[in-house]
């Protein structure tokens, strides 16, 4: 037999054999996963550092007065610049309170609550007295 001939024998017994060993036997993601190991040495590892809670709290804190006290500036400029020359100086929403709640365009007629024209400030019926006399609710009872 000449070395050509065996050539053409083995190479597709070969060709199919080492398929065979990197795809069926999972040598080829072996192959990779190591490559990806070498690879990944060269990086550095993430490292999380947190503050203690006592300071976050803190800090937390200090930026929601800033903020308020920044915001508090600002309704003050703007109402000393409406306040200036309106109205010579006199306050005309002295003694209002703020709507509890607004309509929007186009809502026509809405449905609406059973206590939709209260206002959320107002302390209702005092029930406290009605338990008190336990004879008349004994009397009621009976008939």
């Amino acid at each position: 037999m000449k070395k050509s001939e065996l050539k053409k024998i083995l190479k597709p017994i070969v060709k199919e054999c080492i398929q065979e060993a990197l795809l069926e036997e999972g040598l080829l993601s072996n192959v990779i996963s190591e490559v990806v190991k070498g690879l990944g040495t060269t990086r550095q590892p993430i490292v999380e550092q947190r503050q203690n809670d006592d300071e976050m709290r803190k800090l937390q804190l200090q930026e929601k007065q800033n903020r308020s006290q920044r915001i508090n500036e600002t309704k003050q400029k703007m109402l000393d610049a409406i306040n200036k020359d309106a109205y010579q100086g006199v306050d005309i929403f002295e003694g209002t309170t703020p709507m509890s709640k607004g309509g929007s365009l186009g809502d026509g007629n809405s449905p609406q609550g059973p206590l939709s024209g209260m206002s959320s400030n107002d302390p209702g019926v005092d029930i406290t007295k009605f338990m008190g006399n336990a004879n008349l609710w004994k009397a009621i009872a009976k008939g």
